[in-house]
């Protein structure tokens, strides 16, 4: 484990123990010539320790991991009893602004990881994430939501067969953890290539904030810094509940369009051929029922009024760990 330095540095700025500084990466200008600038908050003890770095908004849309990070900030969760707290709460501000996914270039910035020098607007601003930020930190916690209509329950996402992410995510203790591989270009590949312990939280949906997800974002975090010796004596998480470890998963999808009615509860345990929801017609000749087509958790819930055929409806989980 890297233990923060006393002359700790991050994009050319010297923070002192006991020092609390924001320092803005700018990543470029808009059509206006107008400056974006991405706040780095970054809250050091006077005794060293590990560096933790927590990010929201790689997706601009996804309004409640910005919340949970910036109330990390507010309550004062990020003065660490010893090493250092990096946040992030707004890594897409091109998104933010315009309340969309991606970068104004239209690509997904969680797709062009480790980025480029010279490529995309995108790519140089990973590639600037990569360079400038990754190499002072230890672990990373960077909390998502889903996509447009698409809810998540509360899960913590990592890579199977990684003993010390086990640990980690089962300290996070949110309701589920969900074992998935990495997917090329994303920040998760990038940070796990360089030997960062990275947790990917998701809950809640995009353009959405959520209290329950908020809460249990907080208190995911405020166990981690528990477990690191991190987390300032002003704060206590509440007591972990044991987490369902879930190896596979797939989607239902809808098998024609309509007006969508969702009977589940998200997070809920069903059987097979339990009544989901059902789609209708607009004119009351179609109703259409949706099974599940195993026994398994729901963890994600399409919450559209309205879906078109193949559209993903429940994601359901098909194989728990050890099962």
């Amino acid at each position: 484990m890297h233990i923060t330095p006393r002359n700790f540095e991050i994009l050319g700025k010297s923070i002192k123990p006991g020092e609390n500084k924001t320092i803005e990466l700018n990543i470029a200008k808009l059509h206006t010539m107008t400056e974006l600038k991405v706040p780095i908050i970054v809250t050091r003890s006077h005794i060293d320790g590990p560096t933790v770095l927590l990010t929201a908004g790689l997706h601009g849309d996804e309004l409640t991991g910005i919340e949970i990070v910036r109330q990390i900030i507010r309550k004062g969760i990020n003065q660490p009893k010893c090493g250092t707290i990096i946040c992030m709460p707004l890594v897409n501000i091109f998104g933010f602004v315009n309340q969309a996914r991606d970068f104004p270039d239209g690509r997904d910035l969680n797709r062009v990881f480790p980025g480029s020098a010279n490529g995309s607007l995108a790519s140089r601003f990973a590639y600037r994430i990569m360079q400038d930020v990754i190499p002072v930190t230890d672990y990373i916690i960077d909390f998502h939501a889903g996509g447009r209509s698409r809810f998540n329950a509360p899960q913590i996402r990592i890579e199977p067969n990684n003993d010390e992410l086990d640990e980690l995510a089962q300290a996070f203790s949110t309701q589920f953890i969900l074992y998935s591989n990495n997917i090329e270009g994303s920040f998760r590949t990038e940070c796990d290539k360089l030997g960062k312990k990275y947790l990917l939280f998701e809950g809640g949906k995009s353009l959405d904030i959520n209290s329950e997800i908020i809460e249990e974002g907080l208190q995911g975090t405020m166990r981690i810094l528990n477990k690191l010796n991190m987390l300032n004596d002003t704060f206590k998480a509440k007591t972990p509940n044991n987490s369902i470890c879930i190896e596979n998963s797939t989607w239902i999808r809808a098998q024609y369009s309509g007006l969508l009615h969702n009977f589940t509860l998200n997070g809920t345990y069903v059987k097979t051929g339990d009544l989901l929801g059902k789609i209708t017609d607009p004119y009351g000749q179609v109703e259409e029922p949706i099974l599940a087509p195993n026994d398994g958790y729901i963890i994600c819930e399409n919450q559209a009024s309205i879906v078109f055929q193949g559209d993903a409806v429940y994601h359901i989980s098909t194989k728990l760990l050890n099962e």
